[in-house]
């Protein structure tokens, strides 16, 4: 009966000897890296560190450009509030159709001495502003 064990012993340490050197073989195919997957992953290593520092320059590039529309669309709502303002300043001025007509002044007959003439003018309520 020892026997019989000690044969069965030997045969599956004889069975797991030969799956570890099949093993083994496979692991230094898969591992080689010129020709087997270790070059594949070395190429794929390389290929992600390229494009981490490709994703980090147009990371910056994007935040300068953010930067750079943020202060113009600041600028352009200062103008826009400045237009705002100067567009309703306008609706203060007189309508220019609706101003009296100016006075025709006559020419006089040239006298010897020449008068000094004084026109005044009424100005409109509704052209003066309130002091404040």
């Amino acid at each position: 009966m020892d026997l019989i064990a000690d044969m069965l012993l030997m045969a599956g340490s004889f069975g797991a000897a030969i799956y570890c050197y099949v093993l083994s073989t496979r692991l230094k195919r898969f591992t080689t890296l010129e020709s087997g997957m270790g070059g594949a992953i070395a190429v794929l290593s390389a290929q992600v560190d390229d494009m981490t520092v490709a994703l980090e320059k147009a990371r910056g590039a994007a935040n300068g450009s953010a930067e750079s529309l943020e202060a113009l669309t600041a600028r352009g709502e200062a103008v826009a509030r400045k237009l705002e303002l100067l567009v309703a300043s306008l609706h203060d001025l007189p309508d220019p159709t609706a101003a009296p007509p100016r006075p025709v002044v006559e020419e006089e007959p040239q006298e010897a001495e020449k008068r000094l003439r004084f026109v005044r003018r009424r100005v409109h309520r509704e052209t003066l502003e309130a002091a404040e």
